[in-house]
């Protein structure tokens, strides 16, 4: 066993949410060799769209008014830093619903090993819904809203 994994907390696999492989690549790590804080929080993003797309939700192309669900801004995020990623490789980032309302979600994730069994780091981040012409929070799209209850993390 690495001293990495080792140091990385222990998590049971999800049994809410999905799990999306990711890569770590040599030039996401920092002068110290270890994954930049910043690009947790780009692994996240790229696993949300990833996620969205495999649901059928395209991504932004240009028209906001076509975009529809995905005309949305980040309202705050929060992450905490568990154990140190000192290598390029094969992990995840596991992803779920906190919170769906009517025009804002929070979603929680981890970014952890790519079987889900070892938590790197962890957090949330608040999206909201916008109207393309006015920017002003809109409500979701019944298809998105149906998609997203599947992935509501349950109150126990």
């Amino acid at each position: 066993m690495t001293a990495e994994a080792a140091e990385a907390p222990t998590a049971p696999a999800p049994s809410y949410g999905r799990l999306i492989p990711v890569t770590v690549h040599f030039d996401d790590l920092d002068a110290l060799g270890l994954l930049h804080n910043a690009r947790y929080l780009v692994m996240a993003e790229r696993a949300w769209t990833s996620l969205w797309n495999e649901r059928g939700f395209g991504g932004f192309e240009g028209d906001w008014e076509a975009a529809g669900d995905f005309c949305n801004a980040v309202k705050e995020q929060r992450i905490s830093y568990e154990a140190p990623v000192t290598r390029p490789g094969a992990y995840a980032v596991h992803l779920w619903l906190e919170r769906l309302g009517n025009t804002g979600l929070t979603f929680g994730f981890r970014f952890c090993s790519a079987d889900g069994a070892l938590t790197y780091a962890h957090g949330t981040r608040v999206l909201v819904r916008l109207d393309a012409g006015t920017l002003r929070p809109a409500p979701w799209s019944e298809p998105f809203r149906v998609v997203g209850r599947e992935l509501l993390r349950s109150a126990d």
